[in-house]
C-alpha cells in the first residue's frame, strides 16, 4: 500500500479510538448527572445542565435549560461528533475505512451498536435514557476489550490506543476544570468521581467516597487507575515510542514533559497548581495530537464525516 493509503488508515484508527472513548466518557458524565438529579430532586437542574455544557465546551445560552435539551444535544444528535450518537457514527465510519487493520469482531461491535441506537433512543424518550447510556458504556468497553484481545500489538493497535489515551486525558481535564474553575456550575466531588468511572476504584484506594479535593489527586496522579491522566499519558507515550519516533519527537515531547511533571509532582502543592496544570495538560494533548497528524497523516484533503442512512 502507498503512503497515502497508510496515512489514511492510521488517521482512521486514531479517530476511531478517540470517538469511541468520547462516546463512553460522555455517556458516563450524563449518567452521573442524571443519577444525582434523581437522588436530590431539589438540586438546580438548570445549573447541572450548564455544568454539563461547560464540561463539553458548549454554550448553554441565556435561557433556562433542562435535561431533555441536554440529552437531545449531547446524546442523540447524530450530526455532531460532540454527542454520543455522532461520535459513534464517526467511529463506525472510520473503522469501516480501516477494516483491514481491525478485527471483524471490533467492526461488528461498532456496526451493531450504531444500528441499535435508534431503538434505544426511542425507548429513552419513553422510559428514560439509562438503558441507552448503559448500552453505550458496555459496547465501548467491549470494543476496547476486543482491540486488546483480537489485535496484534502492532502499529494498528497502537494508533487505536493512542487515540483513546489522548481523548481520555482531555475528558478528565475537562471534568476537573469545571470543578476547579467554574464554581457557579461546578459538580461536587462524588459526581465527578462517578462521571469518571472512578468511584469504586477511589473508594478502594482511599477507604471511602469522601467529598474531598483528593479526588483530583487520584484522577491526575494515580499510576494504577487506567483513566487517570498519568496512566493515559504514559500509555500514549509508550505508543509513540513503539511507533519509532526519535527522542525529540514533537508528538512525544509535550506529553512526555507533562507525564514527568505529574510523576514527580509534590501532592501537597497540587491544589495550588491545579488551574495552571489543567491548562498545561490540555495544551500538551492538543500539541501532541497536532504533531501526530502532521507526522502520520500528511496528505491533503481530509475525509469528512457525513450522516449515513441505516
Amino acid at each position: 500500500m502507498n503512503d497515502v493509503i497508510l496515512s489514511r488508515i492510521a488517521e482512521a484508527l486514531t479517530w476511531t479510538g478517540r470517538y469511541v472513548e468520547r462516546a463512553d466518557a460522555t455517556g458516563r458524565i450524563l449518567d452521573a448527572y442524571l443519577h444525582r438529579l434523581l437522588e436530590d430532586p431539589w438540586r438546580d437542574e438548570d445549573a447541572a445542565c450548564r455544568s454539563l455544557y461547560a464540561i463539553l465546551g458548549m454554550d448553554a445560552g441565556g435561557e433556562r435549560v433542562d435535561m431533555q435539551q441536554v440529552l437531545d444535544q449531547l446524546a442523540f444528535d447524530a450530526r455532531s461528533t460532540g454527542s454520543i450518537e455522532g461520535a459513534l457514527g464517526a467511529a463506525r465510519l472510520n473503522a469501516r475505512s480501516a477494516r483491514e487493520a481491525i478485527s471483524s469482531e471490533m467492526w461488528e461491535c461498532l456496526n451493531s451498536t450504531w444500528h441499535a441506537l435508534a431503538d434505544q433512543r426511542m425507548a429513552a424518550r419513553r422510559t428514560g435514557p439509562y438503558a441507552y447510556l448503559e448500552l453505550v458504556r458496555r459496547r465501548a468497553a467491549l470494543f476496547f476489550g476486543l482491540a486488546d484481545s483480537t489485535m496484534s500489538r502492532d502499529d494498528s493497535w497502537r494508533f487505536v490506543v493512542l487515540g483513546r489515551s489522548l481523548e481520555r486525558v482531555d475528558m478528565t481535564v475537562r471534568l476537573l476544570s469545571v470543578r476547579v474553575l467554574d464554581a457557579v456550575h461546578a459538580p461536587d466531588w462524588p459526581t465527578l468521581l462517578s462521571a469518571s468511572g472512578a468511584d469504586e476504584a477511589y473508594a478502594r484506594v482511599n477507604g471511602g467516597f469522601g467529598d474531598t479535593p483528593r479526588v483530583a489527586e487520584f484522577l491526575l496522579l494515580d499510576r494504577d487507575f487506567p483513566r487517570s491522566a498519568l496512566h493515559a499519558l504514559t500509555t500514549a507515550e509508550e505508543c509513540l515510542t513503539a511507533l519509532g519516533r526519535p527522542r525529540q519527537d514533537p508528538a512525544r515531547r509535550p506529553i512526555g514533559r507533562l507525564r514527568t511533571r505529574l510523576e514527580y509532582l509534590d501532592t501537597h502543592s497540587l491544589e495550588d497548581q491545579l488551574p495552571v496544570l489543567l491548562g498545561d495538560l490540555q495544551q500538551a494533548c492538543m500539541a501532541s495530537a497536532d504533531a501526530v497528524a502532521e507526522r502520520f497523516f500528511p496528505y491533503q484533503g481530509p475525509v469528512e464525516w457525513a450522516q449515513e442512512g441505516a
